[in-house]
């Protein structure tokens, strides 16, 4: 008899930490073991989610969960390996039952400069003359489609949320407006990687936001700004924590907030 009451207190108690689990908003941040992935994963925590830290190395991402606290958990995903996308999946469905929040965060500058070989020179290898292709295919797969491939997987989920949100880390160096103007000061900076990945993304980012539009699915791009990461070696000239204000602005709007938008904290709405 006492046996089977223990197991029944078991069964309750274990029924009601998965329903408190269930009734908590879920959050998926793709790059979160540091840089603004980290920051934007400790602000969602504090609004209540429970946040998932997406890295690609599992050690590094459990370092990054233990740093938030207990309503972090640690998720292998690599956004290049499609099994790793799909086991993260099933494992979010399987263990957490629910996905309010997308971040796709991940994204990467390039894939190293060569040893001796100075910045200057480096700048001048990535033209779209002479830029490698295989650097360009590189830089794609993690910004773009890596983008498309995690959401896809997670679409099933963010579906069934009462009020999904997707947010795209994006870059105003990517804005095709700006640097199709000859006064603007930056012009001549824009390049084929990691610029023209962030203009691949917003296009990416207003496809999927026309396509969600009936659903009340909310997709936006957000600009961090020139923030201080290990993406521009810390020559940034914004802190993670204002790098991280609008991904998180943007994951918690209201069912009256705006669908297909790209914006910065401080400058609004920027231009395509």
């Amino acid at each position: 008899m006492q046996y089977r009451t223990l197991v029944t207190v078991l069964a309750i108690v274990r029924c009601k930490k998965e329903i408190t689990m269930q009734d908590k908003p879920v959050a998926l941040v793709t790059g979160a073991n540091k840089g603004i992935g980290l920051q934007i994963a400790k602000d969602l925590a504090a609004h209540g989610f429970t946040v998932l830290v997406g890295s690609r190395n599992l050690e590094n991402g459990e370092t990054a969960a233990k740093s938030i606290g207990a309503a972090a958990h640690a998720v292998q995903l690599d956004v290049t390996d499609q099994a790793s996308i799909t086991t993260a999946a099933e494992r979010i469905r399987n263990e957490f039952g629910r996905l309010d929040v997308l971040v796709n965060n991940a994204a990467i500058s390039q894939t190293g400069r060569r040893p001796g070989v100075s910045i200057e020179e480096y700048a001048k290898s990535t033209l779209v003359s002479n830029v490698s292709l295989d650097e360009l295919r590189a830089v794609f797969e993690t910004n773009v489609f890596g983008v498309v491939a995690v959401t896809q997987a997670m679409l099933p989920l963010l579906r069934e949320a009462p009020a999904a949100r997707i947010v795209n880390v994006s870059s105003g160096a990517g804005s095709l407006t700006m640097h199709s103007d000859p006064a603007f000061a930056y012009r001549s900076g824009f390049r084929p990687l990691y610029h023209a990945s962030k203009t691949a993304l917003n296009a990416m980012t207003l496809a999927m936001a026309i396509e969600l539009e009936s659903t009340g699915i909310k997709v936006n791009a957000a600009s961090p700004g020139p923030t201080k990461t290990n993406l521009n070696n810390y020559e940034g000239t914004e802190t993670v924590e204002e790098g991280a204000r609008e991904a998180v602005r943007l994951a918690l709007l209201g069912p009256d907030g705006p669908t297909g938008t790209f914006s910065h904290t401080k400058l609004g709405r920027l231009p395509w």
